[in-house]
């Protein structure tokens, strides 16, 4: 039986090609697809309506890049840099999660997007210590509701990557569904030219997806890495290169050229001291430019702050060189640009019909947001999680009201705080 949702006299706002308000309109849904957008649609007998007046409506965000099971661990070091984050949370935190703190920390994380109006997801996960581990992840994404790419990253014994990535594929993987699956690459830079040849040679085999830190380790690091992947053949394969800063002007352009994508944590690659982002250069040789909130150890896990983060970055460069960076460009790395760092932008990241209703609406009868004269500039600078009132993902209401659905807060904060206490020494 076809089900229809209308979103009636909202504020809309279409990001494809670029971002646009096109005033009050409504977005009819059939069986989770947008069918239709425009002023005055008629009604529909049996339809569920949504009344989104004095709301604007948007395309959901697209986090490209996040460690979603660090949930537990949320400010454990607000001031940090990345070789105390990789002492102590990679080193010595993490060896300490569960299966049932992976579980516990990925619904948590995962939900905290969807407050947040965030509907699609990169969690790329590397403290898959055993099956087990994977299987609590995988299951805790499923579990709440969030469209995603899980992003598994081997961290078993050694010699056990093939077979165990295999597996993954074959038995969690094997039917469409909202959660798919990405390889989390250690890469060149970090594990090697060994792992990462088996890595993007296993990830072609398998048609999945590569998600890789690659250019955030400093300027030899990002020059022999690129060359390596290059000589080898291996950006045949997807490739989203996850904090690539560090690369020149033609390197980027090779990276276009090759079909890659950047995906940039403004907030976290200034706070861990990695290097300033490099979101101009990037997009200007024309390649997908994503946001990803990283780790919420030292970041804030919502999109509101990274889309504000990359506009002030960018546009406070040296003598006037991003001032040509505008709220626009923000909303659209976060939306539809996300999209395409994940390849997924014929499904989500747009309003355009055909594609997933994945959407939002955002209050703006508050102090912080009243008033606004241009739609997209209050979505990315006045905006916050108290704002989102409404998340649908695939057309299914996750959030209604300010609140979150289908799930007890109470009992997923609780198995967090559990989960804190028992990582965290």
């Amino acid at each position: 039986m076809l089900t229809t949702t209308l979103i009636k006299n909202g504020i809309v706002i279409d990001t494809e090609p670029q971002p646009v308000v096109l005033g009050r309109a409504d977005v009819r849904i059939e069986d989770g697809v947008i069918a239709e957008v425009g002023p005055d649609l008629p009604d529909v007998p049996g339809a569920e309506v949504i009344d989104a007046t004095g709301k604007i409506v948007l395309p959901g965000f697209v986090d490209t890049h996040r460690h979603t099971w660090q949930a537990p661990v949320r400010a454990a070091l607000p001031d940090t840099t990345i070789d105390v984050y990789i002492e102590r949370v990679l080193r010595e935190i993490a060896p300490a999660f569960r299966p049932a703190d992976m579980y516990a920390g990925t619904l948590a994380g995962a939900l905290e997007c969807l407050d947040a109006g965030v509907t699609t997801l990169l969690d790329w996960s590397h403290a898959q210590f055993s099956p087990a581990h994977t299987d609590s992840s995988v299951q805790a994404l499923r579990d709440s509701g969030i469209r995603s790419v899980f992003g598994y990253c081997y961290g078993g014994e050694p010699g056990g990557l093939t077979s165990e990535v295999r597996q993954v594929r074959e038995r969690l993987f094997d039917t469409p569904g909202l959660v798919t699956m990405a390889m989390a690459a250690l890469g060149p830079e970090i594990a090697g030219e060994e792992r990462a040849l088996e890595e993007w040679r296993l990830a072609a085999e398998l048609g999945l997806p590569v998600t890789a830190h690659l250019g955030g380790h400093g300027r030899e690091g990002a020059e022999r890495g690129l060359a390596f992947l290059e000589s080898n053949g291996l950006l045949d394969t997807p490739t989203t290169f996850v904090h690539a800063l560090y690369y020149t002007d033609e390197e980027f352009k090779r990276i276009a050229g090759s079909g890659g994508s950047v995906s940039l944590a403004p907030v976290d690659e200034m706070n861990l001291g990695l290097g300033y982002p490099a979101t101009g250069r990037a997009r200007a040789a024309g390649i997908p430019t994503g946001l990803g909130a990283d780790t919420v150890v030292c970041s804030s896990g919502d999109m509101f702050s990274q889309m504000r983060t990359v506009h002030l970055l960018e546009r406070g460069r040296p003598d006037g060189a991003g001032l040509g960076f505008t709220t626009r460009d923000a909303l659209r790395m976060a939306t539809i640009e996300g999209a395409e760092v994940l390849g997924l932008a014929d499904v989500i990241g747009s309003l355009r019909p055909g594609k997933q209703a994945d959407l939002v609406l955002l209050r703006t009868d508050t102090l912080g947001m009243a008033a606004a004269h241009d739609p997209i500039g209050a979505a990315v600078l006045n905006a916050e999680v108290g704002c989102v009132d409404t998340v649908l993902v695939a057309g299914r209401a996750v959030k209604r009201d300010g609140q979150l659905l289908h799930h007890d807060l109470a009992t997923v904060l609780a198995s967090l705080r559990e989960t804190a206490a028992a990582v965290v020494r």
